[in-house]
């Protein structure tokens, strides 16, 4: 059995795709996301729904920079708390 560091390595492992928020108004939100988008589309020139897209893809990135760095902080921070669990001198 390979380890987690080794699939980890050799891209077995891919966190950002397992996670699924489970909360019940996720779905309904990105339905109303989606609703919203195709209303713009129709009130807008072809032009200004492109700049719309690419505003949205802007905040989607920037968004997951944000979720990236807060994945990495998280798991530094539970290595850490294992590291004091470890070396604890009670």
């Amino acid at each position: 059995m390979r380890s987690i560091l080794e699939a980890l390595y050799r891209g077995d492992i891919r966190p950002e795709e397992k996670i699924v928020p489970i909360d019940p108004e996720y779905h309904a939100l990105n339905r109303k996301i989606s609703e919203s988008i195709k209303t713009w589309e129709k009130k807008l020139s072809e032009t200004e729904f492109d700049q719309l897209e690419e505003l949205l893809d802007l905040r989607s990135k920037s968004g997951s920079m944000h979720a990236e760095v807060s994945f990495i902080n998280g798991f530094q921070l539970g290595a850490l708390m294992m590291v004091e669990v470890y070396t604890a001198k009670n």
